[in-house]
């Protein structure tokens, strides 16, 4: 671990590693014709009817800042938080082990260093993917004098006790990201969730292939409750639509296992009438795997990654992007914030969750920035952009 003083702001950052280990990857079974298998034990019939509800619903707060826009709020008194400042904020962070965590890490330190008046040291413990260590680190965190405790779990079951223990000293709490089974956090930060997402998307595959075309599935990792409810709510649009999902595989997020996987499907099937996707981060992979079998790309879904953005643009794909915006990263910050003033904050915090589709890409897919930059970083008013996420 590293310190690194900025005027009166300390950052403590760690090193990346490895991603959760992940179940081998296999094509699902269930129904012919079908192909979903069961539905996830993640799946909660009212959190999937709320989530869907939300992507209608219109957002409370100051325009053009959906970081700070709430859905449908529900308000908590936060008085007995209250505290004179400058504070020690203190941040566990499940990782950053992938490009939407470092671009969403590097959104939130520059809402640090636009708030640095009021953060007088800022606390960052990077667990590295690795539940045990972010345990350790809570728990080591505890005993650091912090005002307020941010933290995103690693995984949602494993790291319940940990912030319950949190609580109970006292210490206001804000999970963001990925969620805990407990809700003694004062809020969960999160935009409208993975049901959302999951929807969007297989509305738009199955919606713009053939009846009863074939869809291959390709997921990221297994046990993480955003990509399990992103899962389970595209089962349900598929098995409404009636379309033959061939295949639900693990990719690892490794581009040459997602090329080998693609490739196998087009072996074994010919065609391929459309993908859906629970991460967009192998997105190109998934698509170039078609361009270097001579194959039109199917429909398929990605996110706001910029490759993927400018791909589609310049083959004019049939594409859409729903997002897990990477401006969530801001309002941790400034939910603690207003907390230590003893302000009300919505709990749960619902952020808005755009969706990127052919009629707004030219307004996202932007050439003069990096290929793995998160378009819904929500940080061009923020201090260093653009060379900060470059």
């Amino acid at each position: 671990m590293t310190v690194l003083a900025v005027g009166t702001l300390l950052v403590l950052t760690g090193c990346a590693t490895d991603e959760p280990a992940t179940a081998p990857s296999a094509a699902a079974s269930g129904p012919a014709g079908s192909g979903t298998g069961e539905q996830s034990k993640f799946f909660v019939q009212a959190d999937y009817d709320r989530e869907l509800a939300l992507l209608d619903a219109t957002p409370a707060g100051p325009d053009g800042k959906p970081w700070e826009q709430a859905l449908q709020p529900t308000m908590v008194d936060t008085a007995k938080f209250k505290k004179a400042g400058p504070h020690k904020i203190c941040f566990s962070n499940a990782g950053l082990n992938n490009p939407w965590r470092q671009v969403g890490f590097k959104t939130m330190q520059a809402e640090v260093d636009a708030q640095r008046s009021r953060i007088e040291q800022f606390v960052h413990i990077d667990a590295e993917g690795k539940d045990q260590k972010q345990i350790a680190d809570i728990n080591d965190l505890l005993g650091k004098g912090c005002d307020a405790l941010i933290v995103s779990p690693n995984t949602t079951a494993t790291l319940t006790p940990a912030v319950e223990s949190a609580c109970k000293k006292g210490l206001p709490v804000i999970v963001f990201d990925r969620g805990v089974d407990t809700t003694c956090p004062v809020t969960f930060v999160n935009p409208i969730g993975g049901y959302g997402f999951g929807h969007v998307a297989a509305e738009f595959v199955s919606g713009n292939m053939k009846p009863g075309g074939k869809v291959l599935a390709l997921r990221i990792l297994p046990g993480v409750d955003v990509l399990e409810t992103r899962w389970s709510a595209a089962k349900v649009a598929f098995d409404k639509a009636g379309v033959n999902v061939v295949g639900v595989e693990f990719t690892d997020g490794d581009p040459a296992k997602t090329k080998k996987i693609v490739n196998d499907y087009l072996q074994r099937y010919g065609t391929i009438d459309g993908v859906w996707m629970d991460a967009g981060a192998v997105a190109v992979a998934a698509v170039e795997a078609f361009l270097d079998a001579g194959q039109p790309v199917p429909p398929i879904n990605g996110e706001d990654q910029l490759d993927f953005l400018k791909l589609w643009k310049d083959r004019k794909l049939t594409a859409i992007a729903p997002t897990y915006p990477t401006y969530q990263w801001r309002t941790p910050v400034i939910a603690a914030l207003k907390i230590l003033d003893g302000e009300q904050v919505p709990s749960p915090w619902k952020l808005p969750q755009p969706t990127i589709t052919q009629e707004n890409l030219a307004q996202y897919a932007d050439p003069d920035m990096p290929p793995l930059h998160y378009a819904m970083c929500g940080c061009t008013d923020l201090p260093g952009y653009p060379d900060r996420w470059k």
